[in-house]
């Protein structure tokens, strides 16, 4: 029982953490599905509870996305948590496995690149921003 709380205070503030910096939640298959087709750049967080999203992924999240350039849109699945909506955002992933946390960046609803866990763990919230604004650089309007 007291584990079980404990998650639910972990899963809770995960999903506080990024909604704050401005992310929308995605919860159900539909709502990706009209998020993920919407015309323009769109960054997927893919949440998680484990130590690097915490550590690295979501302040990287956080803190990207203050930048010259950058997405459209910006949504987050949790992986884990909401597993249906999870795996449809992972269906517009074409090319990369399942990965969390992560991070994808999709044009017009088509996969142009992601940010995989292996680019995550072991570095750290600087690296990550460094990486996504990048990204954005390459893919995205200025604001």
């Amino acid at each position: 029982m007291e584990f079980n709380l404990f998650m639910n205070d972990v899963v809770n503030s995960a999903r506080k953490d990024i909604t704050e910096a401005g992310y929308q939640e995605l919860t159900t298959p539909e709502e990706v599905d009209q998020a993920l087709s919407r015309k323009g750049t769109t960054l997927v967080m893919v949440n998680s509870t484990c130590g690097c999203a915490g550590g690295v992924a979501r302040p990287a999240a956080a803190n990207a996305i203050h930048y010259d350039k950058r997405p459209d849109h910006l949504v987050t699945v949790f992986a884990g948590q909401d597993r249906e909506a999870t795996e449809r955002a992972r269906e517009y992933f074409e090319g990369f496995p399942p990965s969390s946390p992560s991070f994808a960046l999709l044009k017009d609803g088509k996969i142009v690149t992601m940010v995989e866990r292996h680019d995550i763990e072991g570095f750290g919230a600087i690296d990550v921003v460094n990486r996504l604004q990048k990204i954005f650089d390459e893919n995205c309007q200025e604001v």
